[in-house]
């Protein structure tokens, strides 16, 4: 794992992922549900679309709309295992996220998603 303050330097570099931002109903969302909500939706995005060890569709598994989370993930390149191993050095596909590296993805959402509030 990374050093978030690099990652995030390195995001904003990217066309792509500095091309996400909220608006519209994902941010209204996140005004109608208030950040711990939004992180707990967060956590069980992770735990169940991202930290298996072989996550079903791993690349196409997180939708680019209809949550602030989805929208971040792709902002912050914690969509896929790929991109967790590209951007993050975390290992891709062949083992499950331990927790601290859960931990270390809700904290790069939570800090993206923050900036909204």
């Amino acid at each position: 794992m990374k050093d978030i303050a690099a990652v995030f330097d390195r995001l904003s570099k990217s066309r792509f992922r500095s091309s996400f931002i909220l608006k519209g109903k994902e941010l209204d969302y996140l005004s109608a549900k208030g950040l711990p909500e939004i992180m707990d939706h967060a956590s069980g995005f992770i735990n169940e679309r991202l930290a298996p060890a072989d996550p079903p569709n791993d690349g196409k598994q997180t939708p680019m709309k209809n949550h602030p989370v989805f929208i971040a993930q792709h902002a912050t390149a914690t969509c896929c295992r790929k991109c967790l191993q590209k951007w993050h050095g975390i290992l891709a596909r062949g083992h499950e996220l331990t927790d601290s590296e859960k931990r270390y993805v809700l904290k790069v959402i939570e800090k993206w998603i923050s900036a909204y509030l």
